[in-house]
C-alpha cells in the first residue's frame, strides 16, 4: 500500500456494480430464455419411494411409521415432507447459474412469526434444515408449488388457485426489484415487524390471532403444560410417547454433553447467561413432517429462581438440495471455511443468519458422536399461520407476505441484482414458472398416491440402520 497524492492506495478486487449485475441477468435471457422455466419433464427413472427409503436409512427406525403417517395425511402434508424428491427432480431443471443462499424447503408452512432479541415479533422464514448454496429458482419453484397445493387443500376453485400463484410470482419479482434498488446495508436491516390491530380487515384479524397465539408460546407455558416441579425445585418433563419420551440414561448423558459443547459456539453474553442455569431434564421429541425420524431433543434448564428455559437440540443432516439436487455447496463461499465444511449444524445456523432478518440469539451447533446438531430456544413466541383456516383474501395476503420475505432473503446474496435483471419488469418469467408449479403440483399429488399405496402394500416395512435410542 502506498500514499499517492495524499491518499492511501492499495490493490483490491474489482468492484462489480449492481447495474453490471443487472445487465448480466438481462443478457442471461438469451442463454436461458425465461419461457423454458415452464417446462417440467419427469425423468423416466424417477423413484419417489426409493428416495424416501434412502432417507430412512439414517433415521430412528421406530419413528418411520409416524413419518409416513404424517406424510400421507393429504397431498400438501406429503409435499411438506418430500423436499428430497423435489430436489432430485430439480437437479436437471433449467437454471441461470446464479447461486444464492437458499432455504431449500421454502414452502408456505415454513414461514412464521417469532420473537426478535428485542422482543418484538417479526415475520420471516423459519426452517433451514435443507438450506444450502444453490439455484435461486429452486426456492421459488418449491414455494410456488406449495401455494398451488395449499390453495387446493383449502378448497379454492382452480381459477383462484391460479390467480394467487401468479400473484405470488409477481410479488417475488417486484419485491426483489425494489430491494436491489437499495444499498446492501439497507437490505440487510430490512425486516417484517408484526403489529397488532393496525387496521380493521380480515387479514389483520388473522395477524391478531397469530400474535395472541405467539404470546402463549413461551418456555413458561411449556413448563406448565408438559413439566412438573421436582422436590429440589428442578423442572422435569412429563412423557407423552411417542411424541415426547425420555431416552435411556446413556443417551441422556450424550445429550447433556451436547449442551456443554454447544456453549462453546454461542456468543459470550449467551454463554454467561446460560452458565446460571442447570440442565435438569432431557427428552426426545418428534417434530414436523419430513423431519420425523431425525434425532431431536428438548432440554430443560432451570435457573436460580426456579425459572425454566427450554432448548431444542435437532439433528442436522446433509441438505437435500446438495444430496439429491446437486446444489453447489452447503454454505456460501464467503464463509465455507475448512474448519466447518462438514458440520451440518454449523451450516443450518450460518444459513439461518444469512436468510433471516433477525435470528434467535441462542442459536448454536455441535458435532459429536457421529451426528451433527443445531440448538435453538424452544417456543420463543414462534407460531405459523394455519392456511387451512383462511378465506381467499387473507390467504392471498399471507402468500404475498411470504413472497416478499423470500425475496428479501435472496436479496442478501451477491447475485440478487443478476436475478432482478433476469426477471425484468414484465410477467414473462411469472407466466412460465406458474405453469411449472401447476405441473409439479400434479406430480406431487401423483407421488402422494404412489407413496400411500406403497405404505399400504408394506414396502416400507422392516428395520433401518438407525439406532432407535442413540443420541
Amino acid at each position: 500500500m502506498t500514499a499517492v497524492e495524499g491518499h492511501l492506495r492499495f490493490d483490491h478486487d474489482a468492484l462489480r456494480s449492481a447495474a453490471d449485475l443487472y445487465q448480466a441477468g438481462k443478457d442471461a435471457r438469451s442463454r436461458v430464455p425465461r419461457g423454458v422455466h415452464s417446462e417440467y419433464s419427469p425423468a423416466t427413472d424417477r423413484d419417489p419411494v426409493g428416495i424416501l427409503k434412502r432417507q430412512h436409512e439414517h433415521r430412528v427406525s421406530e419413528l418411520i411409521p409416524l413419518r409416513l403417517e404424517r406424510m400421507t395425511a393429504n397431498p400438501f402434508a406429503f409435499y411438506r415432507g418430500s423436499a428430497a424428491i423435489q430436489a432430485a427432480d430439480l437437479a436437471g431443471a433449467p437454471r441461470t447459474g446464479a447461486d444464492v443462499t437458499i432455504c431449500g424447503d421454502a414452502h408456505v408452512a415454513n414461514f412464521g412469526i417469532y420473537a426478535s432479541p428485542e422482543r418484538t415479533l417479526v415475520f420471516d422464514l423459519n426452517d433451514f434444515d435443507e438450506s444450502a448454496y444453490g439455484p435461486w429458482e429452486w426456492d421459488l419453484k418449491r414455494f410456488l408449488t406449495s401455494v398451488v397445493l395449499a390453495a387446493r387443500q383449502r378448497g379454492f376453485d382452480e381459477s383462484k388457485v391460479r390467480a394467487v400463484t401468479r400473484e405470488a410470482a409477481a410479488a417475488y419479482r417486484s419485491a426483489l426489484r425494489q430491494m436491489t434498488g437499495l444499498g446492501v446495508l439497507e437490505r440487510y436491516y430490512l425486516r417484517a415487524d408484526v403489529s397488532r390491530g393496525r387496521r380493521a380487515s380480515s387479514s389483520q384479524r388473522v395477524i391478531d390471532r397469530a400474535v395472541e397465539a405467539a404470546a402463549r408460546r413461551t418456555s413458561a407455558r411449556v413448563a406448565r403444560k408438559i413439566m412438573r416441579r421436582a422436590e429440589d425445585g428442578a423442572m422435569t418433563i412429563v412423557e407423552d410417547p411417542p411424541v415426547l419420551a425420555h431416552v435411556p440414561d446413556a443417551a441422556e448423558q450424550n445429550v447433556l454433553e451436547i449442551i456443554r459443547a454447544y456453549l462453546e459456539t454461542v456468543p459470550a453474553d449467551i454463554a454467561v447467561l446460560l452458565s446460571q442455569y442447570v440442565a435438569t431434564d432431557a427428552a426426545r421429541r418428534v417434530v414436523g413432517v419430513g423431519s420425523v425420524g431425525t434425532r431431536c431433543y428438548i432440554i430443560v434448564l432451570t435457573g436460580p429462581a426456579g425459572e425454566p428455559l427450554v432448548l431444542q437440540v435437532k439433528e442436522a443432516t446433509e441438505s437435500v438440495a446438495v444430496e439429491f439436487g446437486g446444489a453447489t455447496a452447503g454454505r456460501a463461499p464467503a464463509f465455507d471455511d475448512r474448519a466447518h465444511r462438514d458440520e451440518h449444524g454449523h451450516r443450518v445456523v450460518a444459513n439461518q443468519r444469512v436468510l433471516q432478518a433477525v435470528s434467535d440469539p441462542f442459536l448454536g451447533y455441535v458435532n459429536t458422536g457421529g451426528h451433527a446438531y443445531y440448538v435453538r430456544q424452544f417456543r420463543d413466541q414462534n407460531v405459523s399461520i394455519e392456511t387451512e383456516t383462511l378465506g381467499f383474501r387473507p390467504f392471498a395476503d399471507y402468500i404475498d407476505a411470504c413472497s416478499t420475505v423470500l425475496a428479501r432473503a435472496h436479496a442478501q446474496s451477491p447475485a440478487a441484482s443478476f436475478i432482478a435483471g433476469y426477471l425484468g419488469s414484465g410477467a414473462a418469467f411469472d407466466t412460465a414458472v406458474v405453469e411449472w408449479a401447476f405441473a409439479y403440483a400434479d406430480q406431487a399429488h401423483a407421488d402422494y398416491l404412489t407413496v400411500r399405496q406403497a405404505v399400504e402394500d408394506g414396502e416400507f416395512a422392516g428395520p433401518t440402520a438407525a439406532d432407535p435410542v442413540q443420541a
